[in-house]
Parts: structure tokens; sequence; C-alpha cells
């Protein structure tokens, strides 16, 4: 039990490097970041950022590669993710103004993060 706990500790702090890592590299491709680790009823996002009237719904995965990153945002997290992004963009007065798309980005070992536009 003890050592599921650890693992899992190890987890979250690598899952929290990498999503300020990718908060990082997206602030330099020019995305003004809106918020990160956006909870509600109906799951979470990452990080959710804005370029012009682009709503961006990011997905952080940190693995060993690209294609694992991208495997790891299942269907149901998908369904989650546009669920959670459903309830932000209800709560913005200018959402009928606003585009929206739902990008990962996959943060691998020694190796600048992997954007992947319109990925779902």
């Amino acid at each position: 039990m003890e050592r599921e706990t650890e693992t899992r500790r190890k987890a979250e702090r690598r899952g929290r490097r990498a999503e300020s890592l990718a908060v990082l590299y997206l602030r330099l491709q020019g995305y003004r970041i809106l918020a990160t680790r956006f909870k509600c009823h109906a799951g979470e996002i990452d990080i959710i950022a804005r370029k012009s009237a682009l709503a961006v719904f990011v997905e952080v995965k940190a693995r060993k590669s690209e294609q694992i990153a991208i495997d790891a945002v299942t269907a149901t997290a998908q369904r989650r993710i546009r669920a959670a992004s459903d309830v932000w963009l209800a709560r913005q007065a200018e959402a009928h103004l606003i585009s929206q798309r739902y990008d990962i980005l996959a943060c691998l070992p020694f190796r600048l993060p992997r954007h992947f536009p319109d990925a779902f």
C-alpha cells in the first residue's frame, strides 16, 4: 500500500511539472493562459488558453513517446474534457464569440513539449 502511494505521488509530481512546462511553452507560442487545472462536476481540463477568439482546451500528458501520450487520452477522457469545456464556456459572457479547439500537449523526457492542435 505504501509503495502504491509513493508511486502515485511521483506520478502527481511528474504531472504537475509537465503542466508547468506546458504553460510556459504555450505562453512562448503566444497563448494567454486563462486557467489551469479547471475542475467542475463534469470533469477536469489541464489548461485553458486563448489566442484571439479561440479557446484552446489542452490535455497535458507526460509520457515516454508521442504516441503513448496521444493514446492516453481515451474516448472517455475526451468526453469529460468536452463536458468540462461546455461548463467553462457557459460561464463566459462572450461565449457566443469564442471558437474552441481541443489539443494534446505531450511532455517527453529530455525534449521540448510536442503540441498536437485539434487532436480530438
